[in-house]
């Protein structure tokens, strides 16, 4: 199954902008209103938020997954470390105890509870590189999983949600509160052209479409969802941080 093109335009979010922004963000909050002349105000603290429109939930959702800060569950591929920073698009103040929600693809391309999909066959337990993780006093959730691998018609992408206001259940997932964002992160075409020629990437047999051959990827940047990709080590293999900072209309 395919994703569309259609983006959803329900709710108005916004991408705070990325480094050492983001940075001051996650432990200084926005800027006061009554501050200091301009040019005794860091350039870092000066909080930017960039308007951008939601992308679409695609066909791979399932509800009731568990809240976790690692998804990936012994999946094979290399390390991804995300660092995502939640705000509020009016006052680009973080946000805490917002649940940040990922799901995405393996290495083969294959979605849990959907395996066989992308035409591959491994065993499929409903939950592999799924869940979410509640953003900390400073609007960060960190999440652990691995570097994605890609289906076809689509670019190397992770899903993402984020509610507010939910319960957690005592079987670790949980329920009610109100979806506030609804996107996609995206990742550096060099960087998962390097990966996809190594293994266990390079067992998937489907032909890979590009960044820019995407469907649902505008060019935008870190607006539309570009992460910014640290590596963690020497090598490839040894995986990536990525960051960045998300702004959603909260109220």
């Amino acid at each position: 199954m395919t994703e569309t093109s259609d983006l959803r335009i329900g709710r108005r979010t916004v991408l705070a902008a990325t480094g050492a922004t983001a940075a001051a963000l996650a432990v200084g909050g926005a800027v006061p209103a009554t501050k200091e002349p301009e040019a005794a105000v860091p350039v870092a603290a000066a909080a930017v938020c960039t308007l951008t429109k939601e992308m679409t939930e695609g066909p791979y959702y399932l509800d009731g997954q568990y809240v976790r800060s690692d998804v990936s569950e012994g999946k094979t591929g290399f390390p991804l470390k995300l660092t995502l920073t939640v705000v509020d698009d009016d006052t680009c103040v973080p946000l805490p105890n917002a649940l940040v929600e990922i799901w995405h693809a393996d290495a083969l391309g294959e979605y849990s509870g959907f395996v066989g999909n992308n035409g591959h066959d491994e065993p499929d337990n409903g939950t592999f590189l799924r869940g979410g993780v509640l953003t900390d006093s400073t609007g960060v959730a960190a999440i652990t999983s691995v570097y994605p691998g890609w289906y076809r018609g689509r670019c190397v992408h992770i899903h993402i949600k984020v509610h507010t206001n939910v319960t957690l259940t005592s079987d670790g997932s949980f329920t009610g509160g109100r979806e506030i964002h609804t996107g996609q992160l995206f990742f550096n075409e060099t960087i998962t052209a390097r990966v996809a020629t190594l293994s266990p990437y390079s067992a998937n047999t489907v032909t890979r479409t590009t960044l820019a051959q995407d469907s649902i990827y505008d060019e935008g940047g870190a607006a539309s969802g570009l992460l910014t990709l640290t590596a963690l080590g020497s090598s490839t293999s040894a995986g990536y941080a990525g960051t960045l900072t998300l702004g959603v209309e909260s109220s």
